[in-house]
């Protein structure tokens, strides 16, 4: 499939890095001058319903071909990068059959080693697309988009394929927490949708963490340091008493599987101010509910410390785990499990350490799992992709649309 890698290398030279503090929408212009690519290749395939409105939501439909009644279905991908790192000037190298060792990624003297990433161990044969060490790749999530439209590409030019209504749906800032926020589910016109926004070969998932943001602001005072003694309140000392407070243990970096965090992202200093972003996940509703009594537990037992200065928290929920309103639909995790054996991929059901657009529309009342793209290590420098992976992604897509029209034509 030639063709799908060209279309991944030529989506990736887009800058898409959306922007926390822009609060307009699509945060950053380049997602809105992608979407445009994009809405132009739609329409030059012949698709049906193709629309890109001022907030950059791209949607389009590839019509039925069957003569019985299909619900239809939707694959959804974003089209933003991470702000975890730049994704301006993206220069991706190609692995060919990668055999095993070290990766080095171009002249950034990064490099990519199975003793740091074992699932490196796992490729030997694949070709292996990587960054060059100074940008991320863009996999999350150029690949899904990539990988939906050489899907409906293949589909339109193998018409004796058959399938129901294919809704597609391209959505920005998804990175940022805000990819469904004006997404119009009943616009889009599918009954259910899977994002294809995943990562090894196999992932398929429909649960993930709830998730809270915290932010811990300490008050301190300032005073000049040579007169500071009995007057200053070093605001960035109490946050450092705080974070000691927090669990050492119960980390991202110190966490798997089922397993919640509480995560210190970021810090704003200063001597008569000082703010602490954390991140708060769990997969249960009071275990998350459990993880902000501890934090404000915390903020409680440190103000009662202090002779002087002060601590408070901000609590926010962000999105919540989807497997409550997917589970009662359990066909359609088990078509995406067809057409996964059907296309010699073993179904891999885990958790999303994390979450998705899917986790938001799900609430929405539009179910909507999420299927591997064949990426790794997304949001920053040694990112990478293989060529299989992609082609397997699309090979389950196409599937995908057959299984579910043949189960509706045995009803």
């Amino acid at each position: 499939m030639e063709i799908l890698v060209e279309r991944f290398l030529r989506y990736v030279s887009f800058d898409t890095q959306s922007v926390p503090s822009n609060s307009h929408c699509p945060s950053s212009s380049g997602q809105y001058v992608f979407a445009e690519a994009l809405k132009a290749e739609l329409e030059a395939m012949g698709l049906a319903n193709v629309s890109l409105d001022e907030h950059g939501y791209l949607m389009a439909t590839l019509p039925s071909n069957v003569d019985h009644e299909v619900p239809a279905i939707g694959f959804i991908a974003h089209m933003d990068t991470a702000p975890d790192a730049s994704g301006k000037n993206v220069k991706p190298q190609i692995i060919k059959n990668y055999q095993g060792g070290d990766i080095v990624l171009g002249e950034s003297g990064e490099s990519l080693t199975p003793q740091q990433y074992p699932d490196l161990n796992q490729l030997h044969g694949h070709d292996i697309i990587t960054t060059d060490g100074t940008t991320l790749l863009g996999a999350d999530n150029k690949a899904g988009i990539a990988e939906i439209i050489s899907a409906i590409s293949f589909l339109c030019e193998n018409p004796q394929l058959k399938h129901g209504d294919i809704c597609i749906g391209f959505t920005p800032d998804e990175e940022i927490g805000r990819g469904a926020n004006l997404f119009d589910v009943e616009k889009f016109g599918a009954k259910w949708a899977y994002t294809i926004d995943g990562g090894p070969i196999g992932e398929l998932e429909f649960e993930n963490f709830n998730a809270t943001s915290a932010d811990v602001i300490c008050h301190g005072v300032n005073v000049h340091p040579g007169t500071a003694k009995g007057k200053m309140v070093n605001a960035m000392n109490i946050a450092a008493r705080f974070q000691l407070m927090m669990p050492a243990q119960e980390t991202p970096e110190c966490t798997e599987g089922y397993e919640g965090f509480y995560h210190l992202k970021s810090a704003e200093m200063g001597v008569a101010r000082t703010e602490l972003g954390y991140i708060i996940r769990d997969f249960d509703r009071e275990g998350v509910a459990e993880r902000k009594t501890f934090m404000q537990c915390k903020v409680d037992e440190l103000n009662g410390q202090l002779e002087k200065g002060r601590v408070e928290l901000k609590l926010s929920d962000s999105y919540f785990n989807m497997r409550e309103m997917v589970e009662p639909h359990q066909h359609i995790i088990e078509l995406a499990k067809q057409a996964m054996i059907e296309c010699d991929v073993e179904p891999m059901i885990k958790p999303i350490r994390g979450g998705t657009d899917g986790a938001r529309l799900s609430f929405m009342g539009l179910p909507c799992p999420n299927i591997f793209t064949g990426g790794y290590n997304f949001h920053g420098i040694h990112e990478f992709i293989t060529v299989q992976g992609m082609e397997q992604a699309v090979k389950v897509i196409v599937a995908l649309t057959q299984k579910t029209a043949q189960h509706y034509n045995t009803q």
